[in-house]
């Protein structure tokens, strides 16, 4: 039987270290943990399209809770009509 070469990845989703077989590089996988999705990528290599996703990802989490404090902020302060 032959021994598999793993290498470890963070979950984009929850965190987690994940221990990824090498013959999985660059394909989609679903972390066990939380069901997210992401790229299998070494992060000691740096040829990943991860980061890119992720700076999106980040963005778009930080336009939402700016959104949800304004609405916070309008729900106590309303404005006068």
């Amino acid at each position: 039987m032959l021994n598999s070469t793993y290498f470890f990845q963070q979950c984009p989703t929850c965190g987690r270290n994940l221990q990824i077989r090498v013959a999985y590089l660059g394909k989609k996988l679903v972390c066990q943990h939380c069901q997210g999705q992401f790229q299998a990528c070494d992060p000691a290599n740096q040829r990943c399209v991860c980061a890119e996703h992720d700076s999106g990802l980040l963005h778009r989490a930080d336009e939402l809770l700016e959104s949800v404090a304004q609405q916070k902020a309008q729900q106590h302060f309303p404005h006068p009509r």
